[in-house]
Formats: C-alpha cells, structure tokens, sequence
C-alpha cells in the first residue's frame, strides 16, 4: 500500500468511533466569527424581545448584534450557533 493510503486508512480509522459516539477525543470546537442574528431570529418568527427573553439575551444586545453595533463574545455565538441549529434545547436547558 502506498505511503498515501497508509495515512488514509489511519484517518478513517481514528475517524470511525467518533463518528459513531464512542468517543470524543480529538474533538475541536469551531466557534464561528460572525453569527447572523437577525437571520436566526426571523427564522424562528420571534421580535427582538421575544428572541431576547426566550434564550437569556438582553434585548439591548439584540437589537446591537443586528445592527452591527456590536458582535456577540464567544460565549454569546457558541449559544446562537446552538439556537440556530436546536432552540428547543436550548429552552428545555434554560426552562425554570
């Protein structure tokens, strides 16, 4: 087998029980720079208050992120990315 096959099949081969959720390890998060707010929340058919309300935000920060006064921190689009993809987790998470 040659040198570039060698180094495919061990990919695979790490790749395989992560892909399968034996494992975690050598797992990156990728925490986007820019979030699209605006787009999330009218997706999801919320007013800057509502969206605000149902995920912790201030509406303050909303209403910045949208207007590109202000870009959410890390902390803030690792959240949005999870809104974007499952709100209902998110809610269930923040449920009282």
């Amino acid at each position: 087998m040659s040198k570039a096959g060698k180094r495919i099949l061990s990919s695979v081969r790490k790749a395989r029980p992560f892909a399968r959720g034996e494992t975690d390890k050598g797992f990156v998060v990728h925490v986007p720079d820019e979030v699209n707010v605006r787009a999330i929340r009218k997706r999801l058919t919320l007013t800057r208050l509502e969206f605000a309300n149902r995920f912790g935000f201030l509406p303050d920060a909303v209403k910045e992120w949208e207007t590109g006064r202000r870009t959410p921190d890390r902390s803030a689009r690792v959240v949005l990315k999870i809104v974007e993809h499952e709100p209902e987790a998110v809610r269930r998470a923040l449920a009282a």
